[in-house]
């Protein structure tokens, strides 16, 4: 199966987010059977960041969005954790810091996206300013309706400057993040990560998936294409994902530069240093 386009939002489509099926899992039945797949492509993943960060002629971002608990720490930790962190790094979209919400929405995303050779995720992202401000009414449709267009042109100059942009929301049922908030209260590690908000948010479950379906619709190009991923099993999640970053990064064709330096006579300095010993 073509994960890219089975978990694709068409451009222009009329996307329906209902028809999508969180616990989908393709024909794998058990972690067990997706590992072998995914130990391949994060070693593929390595490689392809390798080539990413000596040729300096492309980045990537790499955009995830869910519900919580959807796993957005997982898919860094599983599957963007095989690569090299010197290259690669994560920003966070909390709530506005008062110097970010002094600017326009868009400035912590611009000052946040990667330079050429770099990839960087946002661990959520620009989208916050379609997706929680309108759930909660923090700004009014005239305002938050006009963002689509920004948003994509945004993305737009992005890739115009040579940057890969997949963006990624984690699908989960509302069934499966009850699961997922009673092992938090059951792992006293996972604690810290429990909040009232959590649950509170959870009477707006339906808002927030009128307001994806219209991110997804609205934002899904050519240049910056959305996938839904089915999470409901943590380890398809993972296996779809890397699976499509390795695809598409390979479609950019990368290979190692040439040489810069005389290979001949540094072969012959250094059969001269090895024969003397030194």
């Amino acid at each position: 199966m073509d994960y890219r386009k089975r978990f694709h939002v068409n451009p222009g489509s009329k996307f329906k987010l209902s028809d999508q099926d969180p616990g989908f899992t393709d024909k794998l039945e058990s972690e067990e059977e997706a590992k072998a797949q995914l130990d391949h492509y994060q070693h593929r993943l390595r490689e392809l960041q390798d080539l990413l960060w000596v040729n300096q002629k492309h980045s990537l971002l790499i955009v995830l969005q869910a519900l919580d608990t959807g796993g957005k720490d997982g898919t860094i930790n599983h599957v963007l954790g095989a690569m090299n962190p010197q290259g690669c790094r994560v920003a966070h979209f909390r709530e506005p810091s008062p110097e970010e919400a002094s600017h326009d929405f868009l400035w912590r995303a611009h000052k946040a996206a990667p330079a050429r050779g770099e990839v960087v995720i946002f661990n959520r992202s620009h989208y916050e300013d379609v997706l929680v401000v309108r759930v909660h009414e923090l700004v009014p449709k005239a305002v938050w309706s006009k963002r689509y267009k920004r948003i994509n042109g945004f993305e737009n100059e992005l890739a115009e400057h040579d940057a890969l942009v997949l963006k990624f929301f984690l699908h989960i049922s509302k069934a499966e993040q009850l699961r997922r908030f009673k092992a938090r209260l059951d792992d006293p590690a996972k604690h810290w990560k429990i909040s009232e908000s959590d649950y509170e948010e959870r009477d707006y479950w339906r808002d927030y998936a009128e307001a994806y379906q219209d991110a997804l619709r609205e934002c899904s190009t050519k240049q910056a294409p959305w996938y839904v991923i089915p999470s409901d099993h943590k380890w398809f999640r993972n296996l779809a994902v890397a699976r499509i970053v390795v695809e598409q990064l390979d479609e950019l064709k990368m290979k190692y530069p040439k040489p810069t330096v005389d290979l001949k006579r540094i072969k012959a300095l250094y059969k001269k240093a090895a024969k003397h010993g030194s």
